[in-house]
């Protein structure tokens, strides 16, 4: 009893900027990262004899790495860094300065970089875990290539203060567009209002079993207007009816209102509510993103059409400076196509009406061409698109 009180003591202290309570609940320093690592140790010593990890060792081993690793800070100790935002950080320049090198580099590391994204998308979407990975490159992504531009190309003497201007609203204002659709998808809400329920004798198929009763009944409540919330699609996850179109996105583990798909360059759902700031994000970011190549290639291949420019810019690898910037600007047409195909995309489902996760659904079971459920015609299609954020979120009701 003296021992537990004297922990409790020792864990109501404030914490200094280096200290932190580590997964186990203990208190933790910083400097103390590798100390009492036994996970570390066993993957290590399995590797040095080239014998096959355990089962889970991995995973445990990226637990405690990601418990570990911190950041001081001076307000409530020290802060968890999340180790996918880091490989960005560091690769990204890393790779596009090495494929400025040679015109063989350049192909090389230009093929490798979205072979390892996909590869790496594959491996978090098959656990259906989230990582910041594709947030942090997005955004490093955006901010490392107005830094060339404005280090590298700036200099040169071919961009006026208003292209300036321009490229630079362009970033803000992109950047300002992903936070505001990354605040809200339009989550469903649970609500309970006050009406009466209904007993059945048996149990339908979509129904929690932890919410029937011993003799296998179960009560679910009326809805406002008199309609069964059961009749509703249910979720097992959530515990609550989804409202019609609403989807429930194993990533983030929760019920989206009118829910499209999970986007990991946001790392959160597009739904009902940031569906328009989605479109308008991806809009924003390709103006930007084209107008800023223009002038790249205009200053590095000075006299040539820009679209040609791409594949024949001659003399560009005599200078480093030239080469950097040549390499930037093929890695941004790359992520512009890239984002442009999902744009398109995006417009055909808004103009049908549908949504990416109603044809998954439909293509999963054998019927691909029946999504147009929905679809009213283009004009209304667009105008129930445009409007669709301003409706307030209706409630679900959940079973008692």
């Amino acid at each position: 009893m003296k021992k537990r009180a004297n922990r409790r003591s020792e864990m109501d202290e404030a914490l200094c900027c280096c200290e932190y309570i580590n997964r186990q609940g203990e208190r933790s320093h910083v400097a103390a990262c590798c100390c009492d690592c036994e996970d570390l140790d066993e993957v290590c010593d399995r590797w040095m004899k080239l014998q096959p990890q355990a089962q889970g060792s991995l995973d445990r081993l990226s637990a405690v790495l990601s418990d570990r690793v911190r950041v001081p800070w001076l307000w409530g100790g020290a802060r968890r860094l999340e180790l996918s935002v880091v490989p960005p950080l560091v690769l990204l320049p890393a790779l596009l300065r090495l494929a400025a090198l040679h015109f063989l580099l350049g192909v090389a590391v230009l093929t490798a970089l979205p072979v390892l994204v996909l590869w790496y998308y594959y491996v978090t979407h098959r656990k259906k875990g989230r990582t910041l990975f594709f947030l942090s490159l997005a955004l490093f992504s955006l901010a490392y290539m107005y830094f060339l531009f404005v280090s590298e190309v700036l200099p040169r003497g071919g961009v006026s203060p208003v292209q300036l201007a321009v490229v630079t609203g362009g970033v803000v204002l992109t950047v300002a567009a992903m936070l505001h659709t990354k605040r809200d998808p339009g989550l469903v809400r649970r609500a309970r209002p006050p009406h009466s329920t209904v007993t059945y004798a048996a149990a339908r198929y979509h129904t929690d079993p932890a919410f029937q009763g011993p003799v296998g009944r179960e009560e679910v409540l009326l809805g406002p207007e008199g309609e069964q919330s059961a009749r509703e699609d249910w979720c097992l996850a959530c515990g609550l009816a989804r409202p019609p179109r609403a989807g429930h996105c194993r990533i983030c583990g929760v019920c989206v209102q009118r829910l499209d798909h999970h986007c990991v360059w946001i790392n959160s759902c597009v739904g009902q509510a940031n569906h328009c700031s989605f479109l308008l994000t991806l809009l924003l970011f390709l103006l930007t993103s084209l107008y800023g190549i223009g002038l790249v290639l205009r200053s590095v291949c000075p006299g040539q059409n820009v679209l040609l420019a791409l594949l024949y810019c001659p003399g560009v690898y005599s200078q480093y400076s030239d080469a950097l910037c040549f390499t930037c600007a093929w890695y941004c047409s790359m992520v512009t196509a890239g984002l442009l195909h999902l744009l398109l995309v995006q417009l055909v489902h808004v103009s049908l009406n549908v949504t990416e996760r109603e044809v998954r659904l439909a293509a999963r079971h054998g019927a691909p061409g029946d999504t147009t459920n929905y679809s009213r015609g283009l004009r209304d299609n667009w105008a129930e698109f445009m409007t669709m954020h301003l409706k307030a979120p209706a409630p679900t009701l959940d079973a008692v």
